[in-house]
């Protein structure tokens, strides 16, 4: 019903771990409930803003839900798709990691990383890994690094970066965290330099 709403930012206010805007437009003030990542993103009050939107209607009330990108927003409407995963639930989840990072959790398995959001146990991670794994993809995301990452692990990725993520792996980290660090470097660098830049980078994080 709403592809996206472009308007003044009148208010983003944090609301029982979640964050609530109102963006007017058309001398209409439309209140929109976002994740944590896309509020960091707004400007000041005041300043025009668009989100892209997502109207979810129950028996009792309807909703309207926002992101600041497209990429989110597909994040968010497959984790609706999940039985047992409410809006709340996905808000969580994209306030504590981006939409790039819950893809390299889903495409690699990764269901702890996920139980860092508030409310979400080791038990729906794994429901939600399971349940989305094969939908995560290339063309599904941005098509870009992540996108390329993503796919990668899902087969198995092979080559410098493949070899590379298996190294930092064994080293402790999760592939949802080696796949982004890696992801941010020059794929043509040769194993050993991917392993040391992104133990930099994952090092700087710490």
């Amino acid at each position: 019903m709403f592809y996206s709403i472009r308007g003044k930012l009148l208010l983003c206010t944090l609301a029982d771990t979640n964050f609530t805007v109102v963006l007017e437009a058309g001398g209409i003030g439309f209140e929109i409930k976002t994740s944590q990542n896309t509020a960091a993103k707004l400007p000041q009050p005041g300043s025009e803003a668009r989100l892209f939107t997502y109207l979810h209607v129950r028996e009792d009330a309807m909703e309207l839900f926002g992101f600041f990108d497209q990429e989110e927003l597909n994040c968010f409407k497959m984790l609706l798709s999940v039985s047992g995963v409410g809006p709340k639930a996905a808000l969580s989840i994209l306030s504590a990691v981006s939409a790039g990072q819950f893809a390299l959790c889903v495409a690699s398995g990764d269901s702890k990383a996920l139980t860092q959001a508030k409310g979400i146990g080791l038990k729906i991670a794994q429901r939600i890994v399971l349940e989305l794994k094969d939908k995560i993809s290339k063309e599904q995301m941005d098509g870009g690094a992540v996108g390329n990452i993503s796919a990668a692990v899902q087969g198995g990725a092979s080559g410098a970066v493949g070899e590379a993520i298996s190294a930092l792996a064994v080293l402790g980290y999760s592939q949802a965290e080696a796949a982004q660090a890696i992801s941010k470097l020059d794929p043509s660098l040769t194993v050993e330099e991917l392993i040391r830049q992104a133990l930099k980078a994952l090092a700087g994080r710490m």
